[in-house]
């Protein structure tokens, strides 16, 4: 088939793409034919915006019938485009009868803020975040889209092993070398006691920042204490369970590529109000060996009791084993990088007997948006997450019709471009990806799979939805409910499980620095009527001592009570 009766064609295929709201991309030139094989490569040019070339088998290149050159040329613009169209059987029938691809070219081919990648395949396409609808996946193809940029971890265990074994042996000496190697600091002192240190000097309006913070966390996680509840299952048998601190817990502030004085708020506050009596806080030095003024100002006013000035691996490894001058900690919480994370899964299965808050990986934020939401919303709302770190993952989930998305892609684009982080989030865009879900239901439902971090449903009546959520791990309801005020002050706690694992773990909260002891406390007459229960129980078990403990309780009763009925 020759240029002239290609082009003859468009005139059908534009019809076509009319019908099924393609805008702005109209087929105007094709540009080439070229021969390879038993397959011809169609170089078609989209409005002067880049040029997709179609591979497309020899048996199609030869038909003769107009109508199916149109319908077979205009399912690839359809995938690419990822637009629904109301396909008839007959039509089904003959795309799936035949395997398209989007070839490209050697270079990436931009659409705006989008573009195709060389071998993508019908079901997606490649911008600056994927895209997928979820009615055309499968089972299997939807359960793949929870699954999270993999993180090797045998080979980061292999690197994080020999530091935690070395500071184990060396202690102190082993710290200040990583830290000396890691981060380009030398330290006199490892360890210093908050209570010594002078009161940091801030500007009023940070000060007045971190005190509202330290207010709203302080309320919200004070509420969360529950009253001592006395329970009388049976005359004379009474249950209570009653909290206790755990006694010396570590904290760790990240301090790579940001500082943040806000994760020591949240994870010194509940700490506070639990009543740890040793509370060391870890978080890399500045290069000339201090401590960030606002993470001090924080320690200070949440009651730290040590702050250990070193970060990765080392860090958390000092305070699992103790050293000369760091107090060991029974357990260990806050997010960091995955040499962190790693330490953390090591420690807490070793001769350690150190505990860990949770699981943890990259940042990450689910939002959910309808065509009420405002595009320059959304593109804020996913960039503030995914400007973490190049390993953070965002995803937005369109609900229902009516949704600019290139308005929303073009504002990612711009924020983006204008960010000072903004090369860590193009980074983690690129394994980032929109779904399109018919309606909330089918949007809440592919949330509750993917179970992320942080949930924004940004829709008309949002609050309707909230019993519905099942896995996340902190929800922002409305237009108004950025997912930032999480992150610093609205009182919740932004120390949150990532990587799927809200749909097991919760956030970090007061329980999280307590632990429970169960009481109960048995009268003469309570054992005379649980007692001979609890014989039959044992005796079931075949635990002879059990029930003795029981009977010769009972046998000492029944005897003190016969000579009173004499």
């Amino acid at each position: 088939m020759d240029t002239s009766r290609l082009n003859s064609l468009l005139p059908i295929l534009g019809l076509f793409a009319a019908q099924s709201h393609f805008q702005g991309l109209l087929y105007t030139t094709i540009q080439s034919v070229s021969h390879s094989f038993s397959k011809r490569c169609v170089l078609v040019d989209l409005s002067g915006q880049g040029t997709v070339s179609i591979s497309i088998p020899s048996s199609i290149i030869h038909s003769s019938n107009a109508a199916f050159w149109s319908i077979s040329l205009l399912k690839v613009v359809m995938d690419i485009q990822l637009v629904s169209f109301n396909r008839s059987n007959f039509l089904t029938k003959l795309w799936q009868s035949h395997q398209f691809r989007v070839i490209g070219t050697p270079q990436n081919i931009y659409r705006g803020s989008c573009y195709l990648r060389e071998g993508s395949t019908h079901r997606s396409i490649s911008c600056s975040m994927k895209s997928y609808r979820l009615s055309e996946l499968s089972q299997a193809e939807v359960n793949s889209l929870k699954a999270r940029p993999r993180i090797d971890f045998s080979s980061i265990f292999n690197v994080v092993h020999p530091i935690v074994d070395d500071v184990r042996s060396r202690g102190d000496a082993a710290v200040k070398d990583y830290t000396t190697r890691f981060d380009k600091v030398e330290l006199d002192r490892l360890i210093e006691n908050v209570a010594e240190l002078p009161d940091p000097e801030l500007d009023a309006g940070i000060k007045e920042a971190f005190d509202v913070a330290y207010d709203n966390i302080f309320a919200f996680h004070a509420a969360q204490k529950s009253a001592e509840k006395i329970v009388e299952n049976m005359k004379g048998v009474k249950c209570k369970r009653v909290a206790r601190s755990i006694a010396s817990v570590g904290l760790y502030v990240p301090g790579g590529t940001a500082v943040l004085p806000s994760t020591a708020l949240m994870l010194s506050v509940p700490a506070q109000i639990a009543g740890c009596k040793t509370v060391v806080l870890a978080t890399p030095p500045s290069q000339d060996g201090g401590i960030c003024k606002e993470v001090l100002y924080c320690a200070k006013k949440a009651g730290v009791t040590h702050i250990l000035k070193a970060g990765g691996a080392q860090a958390i490894a000092a305070m699992a084993w103790g050293t000369t001058s760091c107090p060991k900690v029974e357990k260990i919480f806050g997010p960091g990088n995955q040499y962190v994370t790693a330490a953390k899964m090591i420690l807490q299965n070793s001769e350690a007997m150190v505990s860990i808050d949770m699981p943890a990986g990259p940042s990450e934020v689910l939002v959910i948006a309808d065509k009420h939401a405002n595009p320059v919303h959304i593109a804020a709302d996913l960039l503030s997450q995914a400007e973490h770190g190049p390993d953070s993952q965002v995803v937005l989930v369109i609900a229902g019709d009516g949704v600019d998305l290139r308005a929303i892609e073009e504002e990612i684009s711009k924020q983006c471009q204008s960010l000072p982080r903004g090369e860590f989030a193009s980074k983690a865009l690129s394994h980032s990806f929109t779904v399109f879900a018919r309606d909330m239901v089918e949007a809440i439902s592919f949330s509750n799979l993917y179970a992320p971090e942080h949930l924004i449903i940004n829709v008309k009546d949002a609050e309707k939805w909230e019993n519905f959520i099942e896995n996340a791990g902190s929800v922002f309801l409305g237009q108004w409910t950025p997912e930032s005020v999480g992150d610093y002050a609205s009182g919740t706690n932004h120390v949150l499980p990532t990587y799927g694992y809200a749909r097991m773990y919760g956030g970090l909260s007061l329980d999280s620095f307590l632990k429970y002891m169960t009481v109960q406390s048995l009268t003469e007459e309570g054992l005379r009527k649980l007692g001979p229960y609890v014989e039959v129980m044992a005796e079931v078990e075949g635990l002879e001592a059990h029930k003795r403990a029981v009977t010769l309780r009972l046998q000492d009763i029944e005897a003190r009570q016969v000579p009173n009925m004499r």
